[in-house]
């Protein structure tokens, strides 16, 4: 399993680029694992990853996001035993670890010397690492699928539908305390479909209901305070924190205030 992912750094024009496509296998590795472990039973996969997965977003993502949709056989630390043996098997030199401390669940994957082993470190101790999130109590309102998904390997996932994965943005770029370049470069890309998407509002309430409370903007207002976030922010700066994450590092052009503002019309 490691020489596709070498041919994967090998066929890369440059190193952040090949970064990305490491961690992009290494996420499938993840999925597939998970799927094994049928963890998606009471696992949705939501997220910028699982946006590039199931919709093709032209963004490459760092971190795995799940919300719980149902507690029962939920046995974070088993998929991640699983996941540590089938890393090993696989022929890499895995390091997991599993916090549930919080009621987001976190988890690191860290795999040891394969940057050095694709020539991408001088370091044999620099390690390519994954972030793995579960919300245990994510707000109500989320519309699930199922699909079946090969993206270097195949695996069934439950994930939230596209409405409701634009809610989750919509949330994050209102509620963030720091304006994120992947957040606004993802908005553009939602607002640029066609046909058109619109969120899923009772999800978008819950959600600012939960971290907003009762000074929380209208979930149907998410236009109009998109955009007064977006009169108040570096702009540029979006652009410099989203490039290296693009298939087209180009593309980040795209993200100026005129060209978001023509998308969020009053």
């Amino acid at each position: 399993m490691k020489e596709p992912l070498l041919a994967l750094v090998r066929a890369a024009p440059d190193r952040g680029q090949a970064l990305n496509a490491m961690r992009e296998y290494l996420q499938a590795l993840v999925l597939r694992s998970f799927h094994e472990s049928e963890a998606f039973r009471c696992l949705a996969f939501v997220g910028g990853t699982a946006l590039r997965f199931l919709h093709g977003l032209p963004r490459f993502s760092e971190d795995l996001d799940f919300s719980i949709v149902s507690a029962d056989r939920y046995a974070g630390p088993v998929w991640m035993a699983k996941l540590k043996r089938d890393l090993a098997l696989a022929g890499f030199s895995p390091e997991v670890t599993w916090n549930e401390r919080r009621t987001v669940h976190t988890g690191w994957v860290r795999l040891h010397g394969i940057l050095q082993e694709a020539g991408l470190s001088p370091l044999a101790n620099e390690k390519l690492a994954i972030k793995v999130e579960v919300d245990t109590q994510p707000p109500g309102g989320g519309r699930c699928e199922r699909q079946i998904v090969t993206r270097h390997l195949s695996f069934l996932l439950q994930y939230h539908d596209l409405s409701s994965l634009m809610a989750g943005k919509i949330h994050a770029l209102l509620t963030r305390r720091y304006a994120k370049g992947r957040d606004w470069y993802d908005l553009v890309w939602y607002l640029s479909q066609r046909p058109p998407v619109a969120p899923n509002l009772a999800l978008l309430e819950n959600a600012l209901a939960q971290t907003q409370g009762v000074d929380r903007p209208a979930a149907r207002d998410w236009m109009r305070t998109v955009k007064n976030r977006l009169l108040k922010i570096d702009v540029p700066a979006l652009a410099d924190d989203v490039g290296p994450f693009l298939e087209r590092p180009q593309d980040a052009n795209l993200i100026t205030r005129e060209n978001l503002l023509r998308l969020l019309p009053d």
